[in-house]
């Protein structure tokens, strides 16, 4: 079994091909195809839905032809074509769905609408072959806690405000730092270099977190931080991300405490930066646990992560009909029933 899957909730578009070998037990995956391509708006700048869609429409037909080139398979392969049904920006996610479905109607296919999260999840275990880890889900539209139980993601903490991605992004602007590849990449690499620890607003409300405060005052003061000359744009760098990494950690590990998990599974565009990584291995070595990540392939936006959650979908019988094909911004993780789980 073949699914395609289509990802364009926010700036980047993904189109996947897997292959399920349903003749093993459990089914071999192959990935076949997973490819993207990614809307950069100028330095300073975020990207508008507006605009992000127009990129998704002017790519998508030639992503998945070269994807379906890279696979060597025809239309005729395809058991079944998956596609971000939501959370994530609305014209983003209609252009995509539009596509799905058209070829889902032109193909004679069956349509699988994917929970954004829930496809990072799943591709972050078969990939890193985590078995019943605490999910930390980073992102630019999303920050939560999760613990798999009783066939759904169940969220043990989250942002109140804006997500851990946002926040670094519009930091970035800030500093004016380029969007390509990423601005989180960027202040990351500027982290590196920083030396001086800034004294920063540190807020963990029992398993909740919030950003906006830290993002405020560094905002602020940035300025005149940088003119009195002591400190430099890589020290503003360090000192954000040392703070907000430690805020996730925190709550991370009382997760892991409170279901006696030793295992921890970082998924998510800012799931790729190292220092996060690093410093949640460093708190998973004292438990005797393990931290299980991936790379940019996976942890950023991708389309084989939305044609991995599709096929498990699938495979319990879940389709969804033409007329439910709409997408939703707001699709909380653990709306979905995971049926294809113990």
């Amino acid at each position: 079994m073949i699914a395609l899957g289509l990802e364009g909730s926010a700036n980047k578009l993904g189109i996947g091909l897997i292959r399920h070998d349903m003749t093993t037990t459990p089914p071999t995956v192959t990935i076949l195809s997973n490819v993207r391509h990614t809307y950069h708006p100028p330095p300073g700048e975020g990207f508008l839905p507006k605009d992000t869609a127009l990129h998704h429409r002017s790519h998508i037909l030639e992503l998945i032809k070269n994807a379906m080139t890279e696979a060597n398979i025809t239309p005729k392969d395809i058991s079944v074509i998956c596609f971000t049904k939501g959370p994530g920006m609305g014209g983003p996610l209609t252009s995509v769905a539009t596509v799905a479905r058209t070829l889902a109607l032109m193909w004679n296919k069956e349509l699988v609408g994917v929970n954004h999260c829930v496809g990072h999840i799943e591709m972050g275990r078969q990939i890193t072959g985590a078995e019943n880890p605490i999910v930390l889900y980073v992102s630019g539209g999303n920050t939560q806690v999760i613990s798999y139980a009783e066939k759904r993601y169940r969220i043990f903490g989250e942002a109140l405000d804006i997500a851990i991605g946002n926040c670094i992004d519009r930091f970035a602007r800030v500093l004016n730092l380029p969007n390509d590849p990423a601005p989180g990449y960027n202040v990351e690499q500027l982290a590196k270099k920083g030396t001086k620890l800034i004294d920063l607003p540190y807020t963990v409300k029992g398993m909740d977190v919030s950003f906006s405060g830290v993002l405020s005052y560094i905002e602020t003061n940035a300025p005149a931080l940088l003119a009195s000359g002591e400190y430099t744009e890589a020290d503003l760098c360090f000192s954000l991300q040392e703070t907000v990494f430690a805020m996730l950690v925190e709550t991370t590990e009382r997760a892991m405490a409170h279901v006696g998990s030793r295992e921890v599974l970082i998924v998510g565009g800012v799931g790729c930066n190292m220092r996060l990584q690093e410093m949640m291995g460093e708190m998973a070595s004292q438990r005797d646990g393990k931290v299980f990540a991936t790379d940019e392939r996976f942890c950023i936006d991708n389309g084989i992560m939305i044609a991995q959650a599709g096929m498990l979908a699938y495979q319990t019988g879940y389709t969804t009909p033409l007329e439910k094909t709409w997408c939703t911004q707001r699709f909380r993780t653990d709306e979905v029933f995971v049926a294809w789980r113990d």
